[in-house]
């Protein structure tokens, strides 16, 4: 059912496929690379996710809106999506937490969306052809000639390159203050944090200086006495030169570090392994992690189009010491995890802080605390 008032759109593929459908948020254009979400909850939560900065997200489960917006689940102060495609949006919220309807939060803030799209087929393109540069038209423009339209897209820059660190990272420092007794006190290097991040932390018994990603080192390990943490976020690691550099005075340091999406493949560049960009990437909360020592599999949430190009197996040296594989995707055999053996580093590709869920990563913060009191 078409809701009043929605206007005609468009979404454009830089393929040249395009599918129609209705206006929803915002009406006028957008661009960025299009990517898949799997999830069949949490849009809240992939909204206001930093890592999704630049991305237009597609949400493959049909119904979306249910729960509407609520007040406790933002991971920062905005949407960060470029664009939002869904097939059939609720007409009205139905929770009693909910504040505000999904479509009403997004005309607040301006992001353009579409609604009525086979996303389906449109997920199926996506699977077979890759993340791909895409546009969302609505309203007068929606009626350019698909040329032009296409011309828009096809200039939209490609995530490959892109340095987004910078623009999602916070301006300020700021505390997150342990909860109970405190065991440590940690720096957070913010590379696109989600909000549910450093509160997972605080309520180990860390305090959480939450960093600017352009920090200098000497401010990093003044401040992260006990230890450095960096977060996920969006785009290419290849750019993040500041990062590599932030992550290998830690390492040389010996300060216990622990990084997570962004912050793992920034741990990977740090020990010379090279980054790079998954055909279609993992996103969604329904990615299947082994651990290769315990051989334990965990469900867990991502959000990423580039991985670490290291080699499973027996431990390698590097610069660093001996550094092994700890973790691959069941999926695609995408390494998902590097464990430091000689200095106290690891990592992981995925969200343990389960904003939104699944929980089976949760224990990944009780393993950097304990490797803090370990190293004390």
């Amino acid at each position: 059912m078409t809701e009043p008032g929605s206007m005609r759109a468009v979404l454009l593929l830089e393929d040249g496929r395009a599918f129609q459908g209705r206006s929803w948020g915002a009406v006028g254009q957008t661009t960025g690379e299009a990517v898949f979400a799997t999830g069949m909850t949490g849009y809240q939560e992939t909204l206001t996710d930093p890592s999704y900065a630049g991305q237009i997200v597609v949400m493959t489960s049909p119904h979306i809106g249910n729960t509407g917006i609520n007040d406790q689940d933002n991971e920062s102060s905005q949407v960060w999506v470029a664009g939002f495609v869904v097939r059939d949006p609720a007409l009205a919220p139905s929770h009693y937490e909910s504040r505000a309807s999904l479509e009403g939060h997004l005309l607040a803030q301006g992001i353009v969306g579409i609604r009525d799209v086979d996303t389906r087929a449109l997920t199926r393109h996506l699977r077979d052809r890759g993340a791909m540069r895409v546009g969302i038209f609505s309203g007068p423009v929606a009626q350019s000639p698909i040329d032009d339209l296409l011309a828009i897209v096809v200039a939209t820059p490609s995530m490959v390159g892109a340095n987004l660190t910078d623009v999602v990272s916070t301006t300020d420092p700021y505390l997150v203050p342990a909860i109970g007794p405190r065991r440590g006190v940690i720096a957070a290097i913010d590379l696109g944090i989600k909000a549910m991040t450093p509160q997972r932390l605080s309520e180990r018994g860390l305090d959480v200086h939450v960093l600017p990603a352009s920090t200098s080192a000497h401010q990093m390990l003044e401040v992260g006495v006990d230890g450095v943490f960096f977060s996920n976020g969006p785009g290419d690691p290849a750019t993040a030169d500041h990062v590599v550099g932030l992550l290998q005075s830690a390492l040389s340091s010996r300060r216990p570090t622990f990084g997570i999406c962004f912050g793992h493949q920034m741990l990977g560049r740090a020990l010379g392994f090279d980054t790079y960009k998954l055909t279609f990437g993992h996103r969604g909360i329904n990615q299947p992690v082994q651990d290769l020592v315990t051989k334990k599999v965990a469900i867990t949430a991502h959000n990423h189009g580039f991985a670490v190009d290291a080699p499973i197996g027996p431990p390698v040296d590097t610069p660093y010491g001996r550094v092994e594989v700890s973790h691959v995707c069941l999926n695609d055999n995408v390494v998902e995890g590097l464990r430091c053996l000689d200095v106290p580093a690891f990592s992981v590709q995925y969200h343990p802080e389960a904003a939104a869920g699944p929980h089976d990563a949760d224990g990944l913060f009780d393993d950097f605390v304990r490797l803090i009191e370990e190293n004390r």
